[in-house]
């Protein structure tokens, strides 16, 4: 697990209001963010954060248009903040991004290449939006790659059931937080 992150994407106040549903995403995501401290696992955070007046923003681009439209994930605004039941703490990094992969106009490329990281572990809202878009990015990027099912999130639970079980175990590792933790559990 030496060259492994743990990415914790866009677990903002705005879209854990959106999308939580009171099934305990939170404490189980918090679960993994621990086990991952405790095996000596980087926690990397990555958010959505639009500078105000949207100079990033393409009209053209539905989803950002609709963001934007909304007033969301506008960097300094408190639905922009990482929710207060994960943030991250000292020594924990974080990266914006621009757009949907945790990839796209951010600097996490080179933050994982400077630590040596060649393998990730997927978690976030939504599982059809940044689960999905950075699983693409980082298979392209030849990175290894495990999604924590139940550590992700998404506003259709079809969705996130036909991305988990059917589609990402074509490219990744799907696992529950429960078994990695035990994966990952210090001997």
């Amino acid at each position: 697990m030496a060259n492994t992150a743990l990415l914790v994407m866009d677990v903002q106040r705005d879209v854990v209001a959106i999308a939580d549903d009171g099934s305990g995403y939170l404490p189980r995501l918090r679960g993994a963010i621990d086990g991952a401290r405790a095996a000596g696992i980087p926690v990397i955070y990555v958010v959505m954060g639009l500078r105000p007046g949207d100079p990033e923003v393409s009209p053209r681009n539905r989803t950002m248009a609709n963001l934007v439209r909304a007033g969301l994930l506008i960097q300094g605004t408190p639905g922009a903040e990482i929710h207060h039941e994960v943030a991250p703490r000292q020594g924990d990094i974080v990266v914006t991004k621009r757009r949907g992969s945790a990839f796209s106009g951010s600097d996490l490329d080179l933050v994982l290449r400077a630590r040596d990281i060649d393998s990730l572990v997927l978690t976030g809202i939504a599982t059809s939006a940044v689960v999905l878009s950075t699983l693409w990015h980082a298979l392209d990027l030849d990175f290894g790659l495990t999604v924590l099912a139940d550590a992700c999130l998404d506003t259709d639970p079809e969705v996130h059931r036909m991305l988990t079980e059917k589609l990402f175990p074509q490219w990744a590792d799907v696992l529950a937080v429960e078994d990695w933790l035990k994966a990952i559990a210090p001997q």
